[in-house]
């Protein structure tokens, strides 16, 4: 969810259809909600002003800090799975 607030603010919809089409998972909405009251918790979103009945959200700057860090992280997993797969794939 932090991934698709990257690209700028968004209402529950968009974010669901963002995360849907960027990792191929499903958000119901118990799931979406829930987790957007505990990131707004924590400081890493904030709601904007409601636009008719959505509301959008948007991170914080403590937000894209630990969206950043949370991507570094990947990365290097990401990269350390690859270099492993390939050394096993070597025929011996």
């Amino acid at each position: 969810m932090l991934a698709s607030l990257a690209g700028g603010p968004k209402h529950g919809y968009a974010i669901t259809q963002d995360v849907e089409e960027m990792a191929e998972v499903h958000l119901g909405p118990g799931t979406l909600y829930g987790a957007l009251a505990r990131l707004e918790g924590r400081g890493l979103i904030e709601a904007l002003p409601a636009d008719d009945r959505r509301r959008p959200y948007q991170l914080t700057g403590t937000g894209r800090a630990a969206l950043s860090d949370q991507l570094r992280v990947l990365e290097r997993v990401a990269r350390s799975g690859l270099a492993r797969l390939q050394v096993a794939e070597v025929p011996r």
